[in-house]
């Protein structure tokens, strides 16, 4: 009878091995510092999400050799022709071929995103591990914190940018003095939980600089919510940069993006619905693809996950 359940049981606590072993991943033990691969790896739906984000990439810096004709070419003799093998996303009101345009609108997309997020998470850093660690510095910096984020992100970022002008690099701008509060809170929290463990307090005692204990015991303690934060910045960023857009706010208007490809076909959503939807449908999938990515960054860098 034993023999029999233990037939039963064993295939299931087999599964995750060979799968595991398949995936070449089952050298990685739990005490590996690379173990949160691992589990990353074993998500089906952060895989599936990875693989999607490095298309969209492959396709956006390929965007000269894929697109067939130039974004911003016009031929009004082709004017809202509905997809064909000739335009495959079909055409807009001034003969625009809707899939150059959102090729092309992949690079700035995935630009303002990776951008904004790097320096978000830079500045952010630096204004946590500050107010956390000196605790002076605390109120103040803090306070400037809380008075950004008292400002709705789509309304700070277009008074950013009337102040600024449109313009790429000036989106990038406003989106990180958009999402720099939400970092360094994040940080401030780290660094004040982490200030208080005795491997700090012996690290002042020996006198090691401040510097150092902030980069090597500090810093280091916090990068796995930081990553995480980090993918949902980009997700964020994307999106908000698809709001400034639709709304006339952002890049200028000779520049294809999602948003704005999406806004100029809305007038006209019922007579050619290929112009917004078809840009629509690629900034959701690549939103929801970061996002994934997100969750499973969050679930294999949890600490628990080594005790499953």
């Amino acid at each position: 009878m034993a023999a029999t359940e233990t037939a039963a049981v064993a295939p299931d606590r087999v599964a995750p091995r060979r799968k595991a072993s398949a995936l070449g991943l089952s050298t990685i033990t739990p005490a590996s510092r690379f173990y949160w691969l691992r589990l990353l790896l074993q998500n089906p739906a952060a895989v599936a999400s990875i693989c999607f984000l490095l298309l969209i990439s492959l396709v956006a810096l390929l965007a000269p050799v894929i697109a067939p004709v130039e974004p911003n070419f016009v031929n009004p003799a082709d004017r809202l022709d509905p997809p064909s093998p000739n335009a495959w996303f079909g055409t807009d009101d001034l003969g625009r071929d809707v899939f150059s345009r959102v090729v092309y609108g992949a690079r700035i997309s995935l630009l303002v995103g990776l951008a904004v997020m790097v320096g978000a998470t830079v500045g952010g850093s630096l204004i946590g591990l500050t107010a956390g660690y000196y605790q002076r510095l605390d109120t103040p910096l803090m306070r400037v914190m809380d008075g950004l984020e008292a400002f709705p992100s789509i309304l700070l970022a277009i008074a950013i940018m009337a102040t600024l002008g449109p313009a790429t690099e000036h989106v990038i701008l406003a989106l990180t003095v958009v999402y720099v509060p939400n970092i360094a809170r994040l940080v401030r929290g780290t660094t004040l939980m982490n200030r208080q463990q005795t491997y700090v307090e012996s690290a002042r005692a020996i006198g090691l600089p401040d510097s150092l204990i902030l980069r090597r015991y500090i810093f280091a303690n916090s990068l796995s919510p930081l990553i995480v934060q980090g993918t949902f910045v980009i997700a964020f960023a994307i999106l908000t940069e698809a709001s400034l857009s639709f709304l006339g706010a952002g890049v200028p208007p000779d520049s294809p993006t999602w948003g704005s490809i999406v806004s100029s076909g809305q007038p006209r959503l019922q007579q050619a619905w290929w112009i917004s939807i078809f840009p629509g449908a690629f900034l959701f999938a690549t939103i929801l693809a970061t996002n994934l990515i997100g969750d499973g960054l969050r679930d294999a860098l949890d600490p628990r996950s080594r005790k499953r």
